[in-house]
């Protein structure tokens, strides 16, 4: 498949299993599963014409990995990124010392003030490593990376989840546990 339709089919699947599942006719279970066949019935019926082939390509050739397949491969979920109300079950666990988010300079002067805030979404989304932060922060122009003070942050009570794609999730993030990284 080629690299365009697999963006187009990441996009519309994350729209529909984040965001808005009831315009695909949808109802994301426990977990914030889909049955796989509903799914797929689903977007034929929206005229988006989904194979089980071309769903399984995007899930696991995904730089990515947004969406997981249960382990009987019947129910497809959204690993994290949710607007709607949906429990992942994931455990709390101790995250490393250091992790970093990527953005752009006009979100700079709010993130200053108010730290990370998760906006829509559940939780603040932060990435194991610099590299992950900068592709992320280079979504939407010139990325500005932040360093994140996790282990102080995890000692002052904030409680920290690691989604199955390996991006840190939390609350929020003051300002006082971030970091500018300037590069040359």
């Amino acid at each position: 498949m080629e690299k365009a339709q697999q963006t187009r089919i990441s996009k519309f699947l994350s729209l529909h299993l984040r965001h808005q599942p009831e315009l695909l006719g949808v109802t994301l279970e426990a977990g914030g599963w889909v049955g796989v066949k509903a799914l797929l019935a689903a977007c034929a019926r929206r005229g988006f014409p989904l194979t089980r082939e071309q769903l399984e390509e995007v899930v696991t050739s995904s730089d990515k990995q947004r969406f997981a397949f249960d382990e009987s491969g019947t129910r497809i979920r959204a690993q994290q990124g949710h607007s709607v109300p949906v429990e992942l079950g994931l455990v709390a666990q101790v995250p490393p010392p250091k992790l970093y988010h990527g953005t752009v300079a006009a979100a700079l002067p709010a993130i200053r003030e108010q730290g990370l805030q998760k906006m829509q979404r559940h939780h603040v989304h932060l990435s194991p490593d610099v590299e992950t932060a900068r592709h992320v922060g280079s979504r939407r122009g010139r990325p500005v990376l932040l360093a994140v003070d996790a282990a102080a942050l995890h000692a002052a009570g904030a409680t920290f989840y690691q989604s199955g794609n390996g991006v840190w999730l939390t609350d929020e993030v003051p300002p006082q546990y971030l970091r500018e990284l300037s590069f040359s």
